[in-house]
């Protein structure tokens, strides 16, 4: 079953916040995850630069870290979203506002564009997770409630779904999204990455 791009969200099965994050794609497989400081990108894989004049949509930061809270989505979004939570908007409204305006991809898809934000927290009244969708007919914010998970896709139901999350490491998360447990279901995956918070966001990526 092909689900195209695919985002999970929440806390995993260990009680820790996570994102994470599968690229799946039938057009533009030639790509990879590129792992830094504070974030993670998309990219085309060396030789397949030029794929760039073809799609935009096809690079991108998927993960973006701003102190406590972890943002991951399918496009630059990604960016926009983590840009207003640094200025001080509340999650929900920078989910609203970046996925309002920036609207789906204008590909011969109309591919939605997908969001969640996680921030970090002990406490149950100060943690916070929100997943999102905006496609040609809807924009939804729905939170994820503390100690749960939830996954979403660009070509699936464009609802959230729960989720088990049974990954314990940013390393084995990448992985897990890619072809594991509930993943393992959905086509042509190619490259992933993902965050776990354990005093700190910690990203890894996967790139088989």
């Amino acid at each position: 079953m092909y689900t195209g791009r695919i985002l999970s969200t929440g806390m995993n099965s260990e009680g820790k916040p996570y994102i994470a994050y599968r690229v799946s794609s039938r057009s533009f497989p030639n790509r990879q995850c590129l792992k830094y400081e504070n974030r993670a990108a998309i990219v085309p894989k060396e030789g397949f630069e030029k794929d760039i004049f073809e799609n935009p949509y096809i690079t991108y930061n998927c993960i973006h870290i701003v102190g406590d809270v972890a943002v991951v989505s399918n496009g630059s979004q990604t960016d926009v979203i983590a840009d207003k939570i640094r200025l001080g908007m509340n999650l929900r409204d920078a989910l609203a506002y970046s996925l309002l305006t920036m609207d789906y991809e204008k590909d011969s898809y109309n591919t939605p564009r997908i969001a969640g934000v996680v921030k970090a927290s002990e406490d149950e009244d100060e943690y916070k997770c929100y997943i999102s969708i905006v496609n040609d007919n809807k924009i939804l914010v729905e939170q994820v409630p503390y100690g749960k998970a939830a996954f979403i896709s660009t070509y699936g139901s464009q609802l959230p779904d729960a989720v088990e999350f049974e990954a314990d490491t940013s390393t084995h998360a990448a992985k897990y999204i890619f072809d594991e447990g509930t993943f393992a279901e959905y086509e042509k995956p190619v490259t992933s990455s993902a965050a776990i918070f354990d005093g700190e966001w910690t990203i890894d990526v996967y790139n088989p």
